[in-house]
């Protein structure tokens, strides 16, 4: 095994560039939920959404900080002779409004999807030339978040296009975040600050470590979130996509670092794995509310890799209180040792072990397993 070392003096402050963010009050932190996409893409019905939201308290995610339940693709099938966006009657017949009262019943917020364009990726109505009258209908439902898609949106321009949906969520009266997923086309980070609380910053994630074609893999997103931290902070956040957390294609460990560069990125947090299902092992990384508080940190820093060695990275991203978090990842297919000196610093806490680690000489050691991470939180006062 090859032997790393890692000095790190003092703390390291991530370069935040001024933004003039939408100031609707929402998402100070990165937004936390469940989404169906991943896991059941079309095949969904309001007994699969209430099952979720039920999961969500049941399984203590809620108590960990999650709180949106979001309804993707396939819930609309027309539009009314008035215009107005139809639910399906066969998987939705009680309506979304109920299924919303359903949701904040439990102490949650309701979220649903829609696209910029004539139609949505599935081939449902879109809300070009529907905006004002869709966002004042999801007011209606007791809506609290839209995840608004690209795609069928022909020769329309991306940012006129979303701050119309923006502009129309703001007028319906209700606060809505906001999520825009553009999958990073245009470079939404340099505009979107201004129109939504979060932009999607790649193509669709699945459920692989490292792959391109129908979807990329995790290590292909964390690539693409090295350079763009400065974009993110409170009410305004990149979004590497989705969790893939506890579905087939990622390893335990595997899914353990997802979860960890997420948490260290400020990513958004929605789970799309089958909450109903869920080993306790996948339970016990979604709610690891150690790790979690690296996301949910007030200062809102998303990190940046500080140290990159080949196989081996270290990201480091400003806590609030003086406190760094640092995660080192293993990318590669083999074992490797790092030895990290951190000096005179007040405590160090291994966040997945959930105790405090002693340095007898200065150095962290540890051997990372492939496709794993060590994550550590580090206090100077």
């Amino acid at each position: 095994m090859k032997r790393l070392t890692l000095l790190v003096v003092g703390c390291l402050l991530l370069a935040v560039a001024p933004v003039r963010a939408l100031d609707n009050g929402l998402a100070l932190t990165p937004p936390m939920g469940w989404n169906s996409w991943n896991k059941f893409g079309c095949d969904i019905n309001e007994k699969l959404i209430r099952e979720a939201a039920d999961a969500v308290v049941s399984t203590g995610m809620k108590d960990a900080g999650y709180q949106y339940v979001v309804i993707d693709d396939c819930w609309q099938v027309s539009r009314d002779a008035q215009g107005n966006i139809v639910p399906s009657p066969e998987h939705f017949p009680s309506g979304m409004k109920a299924l919303g009262d359903y949701v904040h019943a439990k102490g949650l917020k309701f979220g649903i999807y829609s696209d910029a364009g004539t139609a949505t990726c599935q081939g449902r109505p879109g809300s070009r030339g529907y905006e004002f009258q869709d966002a004042r209908q999801y007011a209606a439902w007791g809506v609290d978040y839209l995840k608004y898609d690209w795609c069928n949106s022909g020769t329309q321009e991306v940012k006129s296009s979303y701050k119309t949906m923006s502009d129309a969520l703001k007028a319906s009266g209700r606060p809505i975040v906001f999520s825009l997923c553009e999958w990073g086309v245009e470079s939404p980070w340099k505009w979107a600050a201004e129109i939504g609380n979060l932009w999607r910053t790649t193509d669709d994630i699945t459920d692989c470590w490292s792959c391109t074609g129908d979807g990329v893999g995790v290590m292909q997103i964390l690539d693409i979130e090295a350079g763009i931290a400065e974009a993110a902070g409170p009410g305004h956040w990149n979004d590497p996509d989705m969790l893939e957390v506890g579905n087939p294609g990622l390893s335990l460990e595997e899914s353990r670092a997802h979860f960890s560069l997420w948490c260290m990125l400020a990513a958004p947090l929605m789970a799309g794995n089958d909450l109903r299902n869920m080993p306790a092992e996948i339970r016990e990384i979604l709610t690891n509310k150690e790790v979690i508080a690296v996301n949910q940190d007030p200062l809102g820093r998303q990190a940046g890799k500080h140290r990159d060695y080949g196989d081996v990275e270290i990201w480091a991203k400003e806590l609030s209180g003086n406190s760094m978090a640092y995660a080192a990842l293993n990318r590669g297919d083999q074992p490797k040792a790092v030895s990290e000196y951190l000096g005179p610093v007040k405590r160090v806490r291994d966040l997945w072990k959930h105790q405090d680690v002693t340095l007898a000489d200065g150095y962290f050691r540890a051997t990372l397993a492939p496709h794993s991470v060590v994550m550590l939180k580090v206090t100077n006062e």
